[in-house]
C-alpha cells in the first residue's frame, strides 16, 4: 500500500440507486421525482466523509468483477479512498441499494448485499496477511465496522486477535440488521453507533427517547454508545456519564446515509482531539447539513 491508512471502514461498499421526491408519498403512490446512481453502503459512506474531514480511510469489502464493480471501484478511487484491501470476486456481482424517500422520509428500501455475505471471512485477509495487520501484530487504530457483515462474522471478530488491539465502531445498516451486533455488545473496545429503535431492538426493549435507549444499552454491557433520535437529540453514553445536544433545525430533504455522516464526523472530531461535547456537536451538525443537502 501507499501508505498506512488512518482507519478502516469494514462492510457494504456498493452502488445506491436512490429515488426522490419533493411531494408526500404513501406506499403505492406514483410521484414525479429525481432517480440517481451514487456510490453507497455503510461503509463507503463512512469512508467518503471521513475523507471530507482530512482521515484517510481504507475500505475492507468485496466489489465484483463486472461493470458496476469496475465503476465503483473507478469512482472510489477518484474520491483519494485506499480501495487496495478490497476484494474483487469474478463469481459475485456487486452488491446495491436500493430506496425512496419523500420530503426526507425514507418510504422504502431493499439492501442486496448479499455478495458481502457470500464473501465472508475472505474479506478480513489484509488483517491478518500483514498487508494491514496479523496475529502477532494486530491492526491498532481505528475501525468502522458495519451491520451489513453476518451475525457468524461479526461472532467471529469478536474473538479474532486480530481486532484485540483495535478501537472499534460499531453501526447497524438499518433497524432490520441491528440484531445481528448483539455479540458486540459487551465488547471492551467497541463504541455502538444506533439510532433509538435500533438501541430497543438490541435490547429488547421500547425506550422512550435516546436518553433511556443508551441508559438500557448500559445496562446490558455496552462500554459506551451514541444514540441519536433523529432531529430530537443525540447521546453520547458511558460510565464516564452521559452528554446530549439537540442537531440544529434544518428542513429534511434527504435521509440514506444521514446516520453514517453522523458516525464518520464524531470519529474525525474525535481523532482531531475534540473533547467528547466537542465531538456530539461536530457530529449533529455534520448531519444535519447533510440531511438539509448542504454536503454534496
Amino acid at each position: 500500500m501507499t501508505r498506512a491508512p488512518d482507519i478502516l471502514c469494514i462492510g457494504s461498499v456498493l452502488w445506491d440507486i436512490i429515488g426522490r421526491s419533493d411531494l408526500p408519498m404513501m406506499a403505492g403512490n406514483d410521484k414525479p421525482g429525481r432517480i440517481m446512481r451514487i456510490p453507497g453502503g455503510v461503509a463507503l459512506n463512512i469512508a467518503m466523509t471521513l475523507h471530507r474531514f482530512d482521515v484517510v480511510p481504507a475500505l475492507v469489502s468485496v466489489i465484483g468483477e463486472d461493470a458496476a464493480g469496475r465503476d465503483l471501484m473507478m469512482r472510489c478511487r477518484d474520491m483519494g479512498l485506499m480501495t487496495e484491501p478490497i476484494l474483487v470476486d469474478a463469481d459475485l456481482p456487486t452488491d446495491q441499494y436500493m430506496a425512496i424517500e419523500a420530503q426526507g422520509t425514507l418510504i422504502a428500501a431493499i439492501a442486496d448485499a448479499h455478495s458481502l455475505e457470500a464473501a465472508g471471512d475472505r474479506i478480513l485477509a489484509p488483517l491478518r496477511d500483514g498487508r494491514l495487520g496479523s496475529v502477532d501484530a494486530p491492526w491498532t487504530g481505528p475501525i468502522a465496522l458495519d451491520g451489513n457483515l453476518t451475525e457468524d462474522l461479526l461472532t467471529q471478530i469478536v474473538a479474532d486477535p486480530c481486532f484485540a488491539a483495535a478501537d472499534l465502531r460499531v453501526a447497524p445498516a438499518s433497524p432490520g440488521k441491528a440484531e445481528r451486533l448483539r455479540p458486540l455488545l459487551r465488547h471492551p473496545n467497541a463504541t455502538l453507533y444506533v439510532n433509538r429503535e435500533e438501541a430497543g431492538l438490541l435490547t429488547g426493549t421500547h425506550p422512550a427517547n435516546a436518553a433511556k435507549a443508551a441508559e438500557v444499552m448500559l445496562s446490558e454491557g455496552a462500554r459506551r454508545v451514541l444514540v441519536t433520535e433523529g432531529a430530537e437529540m443525540a447521546v453520547d453514553a458511558s460510565f464516564d456519564g452521559m452528554i446530549s445536544c439537540a442537531p440544529p433545525p434544518v428542513e429534511a430533504r434527504r435521509i440514506t446515509g444521514a446516520g453514517d455522516t453522523f458516525m464518520a464526523a464524531h470519529i474525525a472530531a474525535e481523532l482531531r482531539g475534540e473533547t467528547r461535547s466537542e465531538a456530539l456537536q461536530s457530529a449533529v451538525t455534520a448531519a444535519a447539513r447533510y440531511v438539509s443537502g448542504d454536503t454534496p
